[in-house]
């Protein structure tokens, strides 16, 4: 019985020995066999491995594209307009020995943390090289490929190559924007004044346009108006004169009637004259037998 106790407790300790000393590498990382803190093997390929049970352990690292997330970022361009920028980056772990030496135990964390200093560095270095009128513009592509290059050399200390690097947001801190948007709007309240100013010069141009062809119809309608008139008149003597050339008595006595119409027009006229003045020649008995 003891001899078979012994057995069994061999099998298992030899069973959880050979078990412990095989692991598997997938296809999506890459793994690194350590010996007390020391690299011994580097496992690239997937599949099964094998390492010494106890006395050596296994790191893995993924293998696939990473990205990271920086902090927005206040950055000053050239012209002194103060912007915050907010990137991120696409990296992935190129050399895992050289990795595991430059970041020890803290691992991928420790990385990101040095990869995010790396990136803000080279982010205020390209930026404030130029204007904030150029990275506030769509075509920034070529500042995030110098970005990119930049912080690509400093990674390769730490086994990282850093594939792209995008500008996610760039804006100008909250203080600044007000007095942004204030001052737009003073430009656009001005423009709108200027536009008014000038729509009102023209109305006004139209107005006196206007007034000026009014009053000269007017006067060429009033100037045909007299010619009119005057023409009439002279016509209208000419006939008179004809008229009174022609019969003197009838002519007399029309130009009485016109005087009684005119005279006898109101109610209640009252006329004080001589009753055998001339003006009453046509009401008496010896008035022209015409």
């Amino acid at each position: 019985m003891n001899k078979l106790t012994i057995a069994i407790a061999v099998i298992a300790v030899v069973t959880v020995g050979i078990l412990s000393s095989i692991f598997i590498v997938d296809e999506r990382e890459k793994a690194l066999v350590l010996q007390f803190g020391q690299v011994r093997a580097v496992k690239t390929e997937p599949g099964l491995a094998f390492k010494i049970p106890i006395i050596q352990e296994v790191v893995r690292y993924d293998d696939r594209i990473l990205s990271l997330e920086t902090q927005p970022l206040e950055v000053t361009p050239l012209d002194d307009r103060r912007l915050v920028v907010d990137a991120f980056a696409r990296y992935r772990i190129v050399d895992v020995v050289q990795f595991r030496e430059a970041v020890g135990v803290g691992g991928v964390r420790s990385a990101e943390s040095r990869l995010e200093r790396i990136l803000n560095a080279a982010t205020r270095q390209v930026l404030g090289s130029v204007g904030s009128n150029i990275i506030l513009s769509t075509d920034r592509a070529s500042l995030m490929s110098q970005i990119r290059d930049t912080a690509k050399i400093e990674a390769q200390n730490l086994g990282v190559e850093i594939i792209d690097v995008r500008l996610k947001r760039t804006d100008l801190p909250t203080q600044n924007l007000e007095a942004t948007f204030a001052r737009m709007r003073a430009e656009r309240q001005r423009e709108a004044a200027d536009e008014i100013a000038r729509g009102e010069e023209a109305a006004q141009k139209v107005r006196a346009q206007a007034d000026r062809t009014q009053v000269e119809i007017v006067s060429e309608a009033q100037k045909q108006a007299e010619i009119t008139r005057g023409e009439a008149d002279a016509r209208r003597s000419s006939i008179f004169a004809a008229a009174f050339g022609r019969d003197t008595d009838f002519f007399e006595f029309y130009r009485s009637l016109l005087a009684y119409q005119q005279a006898f027009s109101e109610q209640n006229t009252s006329l004080v004259v001589s009753p055998d003045g001339e003006f009453f020649d046509y009401f008496t008995d010896s008035a022209p037998s015409n």
